[in-house]
């Protein structure tokens, strides 16, 4: 491997003062006033940086920034780019990481992540808090533990995803959605997961108007569901609720446990009632569904 180079404490301005830029060790360095600084780079380590205009890491490789900051203007800062790990930053700026390859995220936040990780494959992340709508579109290949969200439409189009110890503020989550599932989190927002195939949810508190519907494969285990109406419209179901379920309407097929649950819509015109078993645990009844 060849010798570092190493620059420092430099204020770079200009259409792309590195670009094709290639095993660089870059220390508190400020890019600025100019598009695409690192552009097409590979093999880069970024240390205590700055990034505050658009573009700075396109058609990269190899790259790892710590304790680095992305500034409101440094936006579309990753795209295209293979093999990125992110430490300790801050990301201020809105459509980050985009068709990427490879990227690993640890102590991030993203205080404005709209648009951000789009169709990207390989994601793993750490600590990430993100505030913004449209968050990781089209992704696949997914790892989240101890994560923080505050946005709508998040994870439409995922695929193969795994979150743990999560909280989400989103509506409409994991629409369209393939093979995710979510440990030991709370989700609060409406119409969570329609569309979905194989969508499993362990140890979790949702919240959700007319949540969990249309979906192939709901599998729901030890969750509880708070203030959740018009429940697994559509969907075929294998669920098990600690507590009560304020309204279920019209599932498919499958099997629905909980303590007891207050409305239940089921219109044979638009759904088999035999195809779905329900469970009431706090009354210990077993029956199927009737209209």
């Amino acid at each position: 491997m060849k010798e570092m180079k190493i620059i420092r404490q430099e204020y770079l301005t200009g259409e792309r003062p590195l670009f094709k830029g290639e095993n660089l060790k870059i220390y508190d360095t400020i890019f600025t006033d100019g598009e695409s600084p690192l552009k097409e780079s590979n093999n880069i380590e970024l240390y205590g940086s700055m990034f505050k205009w658009k573009y700075p890491l396109w058609y990269a490789k190899n790259i790892l920034a710590e304790d680095c900051t992305w500034f409101e203007m440094g936006r579309a800062g990753v795209w295209y780019t293979d093999n990125i790990t992110v430490r300790n930053s801050v990301i201020e700026a809105p459509k980050n990481f985009r068709r990427c390859h490879g990227v690993t995220l640890q102590n991030v936040q993203f205080p404005n992540a709209a648009e951000t990780l789009w169709s990207c494959d390989g994601v793993t992340m750490e600590q990430v808090t993100a505030k913004g709508d449209y968050f990781a579109m089209n992704s696949s290949n997914m790892k989240l533990t101890d994560f923080q969200l505050v946005g709508n439409y998040s994870f439409d189009g995922v695929k193969n995803m795994e979150i743990r110890n999560a909280k989400m503020l989103s509506k409409d989550a994991f629409w369209n959605s393939e093979n995710v599932t979510v440990y030991d989190s709370f989700i609060s927002g409406e119409y969570l997961g329609w569309n979905a195939k194989n969508l499993t949810l362990v140890n979790c508190t949702i919240e959700s108007l007319q949540g969990m519907c249309y979906i192939d494969n709901l599998v729901m285990k030890n969750c509880r569901l708070l203030n959740t109406t018009l429940a697994f419209e559509y969907s075929t179901v294998d669920v098990e609720i600690n507590g009560k379920i304020d309204s279920v309407m019209n599932p498919s097929g499958g099997t629905i446990q909980a303590d007891y649950i207050d409305e239940l819509i089921v219109e044979k015109d638009k759904v088999n009632p035999a195809k779905t078993v329900i469970v009431c645990k706090k009354n210990n009844h077993r029956d199927k569904i009737a209209v």
